[in-house]
Parts: C-alpha cells; sequence; structure tokens
C-alpha cells in the first residue's frame, strides 16, 4: 500500500480512547453488494481484495443476475465505523462465490453479529450465508439491497428464507452511508436484545447505537 495515501484519504484516525472493537461480518451471496456496502459505510480507507473476473471463473462462478460485473471479491474486504469515543465496529465483507466459501468460517471467528445482504431477484443465493451463521449461532440481521427489481413484502422474504420471527428484517441501499449505517444501527440493537435474552451469550457488552 502506498505509504504517501493521505490522512484525508485514509480516513480519520482510531482514538485513543477506543478500547472496545467489535467485529461484524457482511455476507451474502454473490454480487449482492457486500463491497460496496462495506465502502459506503466505512470512515477509513477500506480495504479490498477485488481482482478483475476473468475467463478461469467461466462455468465456476453463477453469473445469472449480475453478468456485468467484472471485479469480484476474493479474500474479503475491511472497513470500521466508530459507533461512539470507546467502541469501533470492524467490518468484514466475505466473497460471495461458492469457491471461496471456505474462508467464511474463518471469518466468523471471533463474531459478534452479522449482516446477511440479499438481492431479492436472486433470494435463493443468500440461503448458505443464513445456514452457516444459524450453524454457528452468530446473531444476524438480514438487509435486502434495493437492484431496483420486482418488489416483494418483509412476510414473502422471510419465508423464502424460513427466518425466524426474531431475526430483524430491514431493507437498504448499499450504495448510501446513511442506509449502510441504519443497517448497522439494526444489528447492535438486535444484539443487545440478544444478549438481554442470554448474559452468558454476551462476551462484552453491546455499546447504544449512535443516532
Amino acid at each position: 500500500m502506498d505509504s504517501a495515501i493521505s490522512e484525508q484519504q485514509q480516513g480519520p484516525a482510531l482514538s485513543s480512547t477506543a478500547d472496545n472493537g467489535l467485529k461484524i461480518v457482511v455476507v451474502g451471496g454473490f454480487g449482492v453488494g457486500k463491497t460496496t456496502l462495506v465502502r459506503s459505510v466505512s470512515e477509513i480507507r477500506p480495504l479490498n481484495t477485488e481482482e478483475t473476473m476473468s475467463q478461469a471463473g467461466e462455468g465456476i462462478d453463477d453469473t445469472v443476475g449480475v453478468a456485468a460485473k467484472t471485479a469480484t471479491t476474493v479474500a474479503f474486504d475491511f472497513g470500521r465505523i466508530s459507533l461512539d469515543a470507546r467502541n469501533v465496529l470492524y467490518l468484514f465483507g466475505a466473497p460471495g462465490q461458492e469457491r471461496f466459501w471456505f474462508l467464511w468460517d474463518r471469518l466468523f471467528s471471533g463474531t459478534l453479529g452479522a449482516v446477511v445482504l440479499v438481492d431479492t431477484r436472486r433470494i435463493s443465493d443468500s440461503w448458505y450465508a443464513v445456514d452457516r451463521l444459524e450453524h454457528h449461532g452468530t446473531p444476524f440481521v438480514v438487509a435486502c439491497n434495493d437492484f431496483g427489481g420486482p418488489a416483494h413484502t418483509a412476510d414473502e422474504i422471510r419465508a423464502a428464507l424460513d427466518l425466524a420471527d426474531e431475526v430483524p428484517l430491514v431493507f437498504c441501499d448499499a450504495r448510501s452511508r446513511e442506509s449502510s449505517k441504519q443497517v448497522l444501527i439494526a444489528l447492535v440493537e438486535h444484539l443487545k436484545h440478544v444478549v438481554a435474552a442470554d448474559p452468558e451469550r454476551g462476551r462484552r457488552p453491546v455499546p447504544e447505537p449512535a443516532p
């Protein structure tokens, strides 16, 4: 990485008072907007591991519905957002292609909670994400990214993903910082409810979300 990157490009330095780093993972199918969400909400210049898609992926990566996509995450995305002076969210965006799913279990290690990002035109692409999070017992929210496809009701999406009633479902535009921030606020609120219901599950306190 270029050491000459300016502070403005890198984003604000981490405050010396921040002592509670909270790991959040953003998962979902291929091309649902995980990299876009991390980029839009991160207060620092995010780390991306995107590579140009090539013929090597033909017949392996399912590009139905995302034929115009030219780059893909091959490891993970990383960003950061401060909730307050002492609490910081570290955001990890997982790769979406099936051939990189083996990385997910490592990314889930030490994770406080997760966001499952969904393209409602391809809901089935996010089934695996929901299944793995439930397997790990990781609290999560589902965020439906706006791709301009046919409208679906919350009940229809819940039924398609077989979501438990307690899992929050929100709608967002991953390109918008404010919209992405509301997704993270929904997750933090959900985590507070999870810890309140089962104090043994909370290894560390969940902070109040920033307004």
